[in-house]
């Protein structure tokens, strides 16, 4: 796309915070981060964690990754396909049989 450093100008960058067990709790898109947080992806953690805007981050649990998706819809679909993926994992209901030690 004309114009657009990186030629994908029609997709829709979003910040995800996940909790400190790896599950999506948070989702901001770019134009909130930049609302909300003041563009600042720390600032978004602090929140997530509930932490005052000036914390260290050295006392948040989590981490908060980029995604870039073509429609919320498309985000949603992949959040709620990894959910699972993810209850399936922690809640042990695939297949799964215990060692023998």
């Amino acid at each position: 796309m004309r114009g657009s450093p990186t030629g994908t100008r029609n997709s829709m960058t979003y910040y995800v915070y996940f909790d400190g067990y790896g599950r999506a709790k948070g989702v901001v898109s770019e134009m909130e981060l930049a609302e909300k947080y003041g563009n600042d992806p720390n600032r978004f953690l602090r929140a997530m964690c509930g932490l005052p805007w000036n914390a260290g981050i050295e006392r948040t649990s989590g981490h908060v990754g980029t995604m870039t998706f073509k429609s919320e819809k498309e985000l949603k679909d992949y959040l709620a396909g990894w959910g699972d993926e993810l209850a399936g994992f922690y809640e042990c209901e695939s297949d799964s049989r215990p060692y023998n030690f």
